[in-house]
């Protein structure tokens, strides 16, 4: 016995809101305690030393890979005509 194919609704625009999430570097919360400690106590002070040392770290560390990119948006674009096409044949 044959299977009857899944009948989608009709959709307006076939896309994924940001599939692709922008991880914060780790350097901007320790740069923004550097900026905070020198604005406290001033710009030579000596209790920001470890702070200072901390970013200093942070930004010599090698960078972290960039992740692969999401290409479902792409995929969902180039499919859309085949999808659209079938839902427009069968009206």
């Amino acid at each position: 016995m044959p299977h009857k194919p899944v009948r989608l609704p009709p959709l307006k625009v076939l896309r994924v809101r940001n599939p692709n999430k922008t991880e914060t570097n780790a350097c901007v919360t320790v740069l923004a305690s550097v900026l905070a400690c020198w604005a406290s106590a001033g710009y030579n002070s000596a209790g920001c030393q470890n702070i200072e040392m901390s970013l200093r770290g942070c930004m010599d560390a090698p960078p972290t890979p960039a992740p692969p990119t999401n290409t479902i948006n792409y995929h969902l674009r180039r499919l859309s005509g085949k999808l659209i096409s079938q839902a427009k044949k069968g009206k």
